[in-house]
């Protein structure tokens, strides 16, 4: 036998909605960064001669069709100066511009992270090739010193003694390392 449906008290409470039937849970808020891409998109969009050309072929169909069509299928007056076109191209620039600024705004942005980037990136290399000139500096004298001491016999043989000396403990096993 199934059991009946819980109402009122008994059953859990959903998401409550408020007045306006908004959510008033934890909904996802839509992403900013989809917004931004969406504007970039339209940027990119309306720089294209392929939007250009949709644009022009629009307005001359626009104009032919109330300029050649019978006055009764006719939504717009030419004696008028074609005021609905007028209104539709304004309303379209005056969505175009902001959307186009939101764009550039991003990639201003974009270009700052990238500009901080290579800066810090250009600091390093500096650090880098400051290290570099300075180990070079210090083997040139360290070779121009070593050109003029005079090796004596004694200084060879301590030096060649140390170098064997080096070799046989690197030979022999420590003994926590033999069998």
């Amino acid at each position: 036998m199934a059991r009946a449906p819980k109402s009122g008290f008994e059953a859990p409470r959903g998401r409550r909605t408020s007045v306006l039937g908004r959510s008033t849970g934890r909904a996802p808020q839509p992403s900013r960064d989809r917004f931004g891409r969406f504007t970039e998109w339209i940027a990119r969009a309306m720089g294209t001669p392929a939007f250009l050309l949709i644009l022009t072929l629009f307005c001359v169909a626009w104009i032919v069709w109330n300029t050649a069509a019978p006055i009764g299928l006719r939504f717009d007056d030419a004696a008028l100066g074609f005021t609905a076109l007028t209104l539709m191209l304004s309303l379209q620039a005056s969505y175009a511009a902001p959307l186009i600024l939101l764009a550039q705004n991003r990639q201003d942005d974009r270009d700052r992270v990238q500009i901080e980037q290579d800066r810090q990136r250009a600091e390093r290399t500096l650090a880098d090739t400051e290290y570099l000139a300075r180990e070079v500096v210090a083997l040139r004298m360290a070779l121009t010193d070593m050109q003029h001491e005079v090796l004596t016999r004694d200084v060879l043989r301590q030096e060649l003694r140390a170098l064997l000396k080096e070799l046989d403990e690197r030979d022999t096993p420590a003994e926590d390392e033999r069998p």
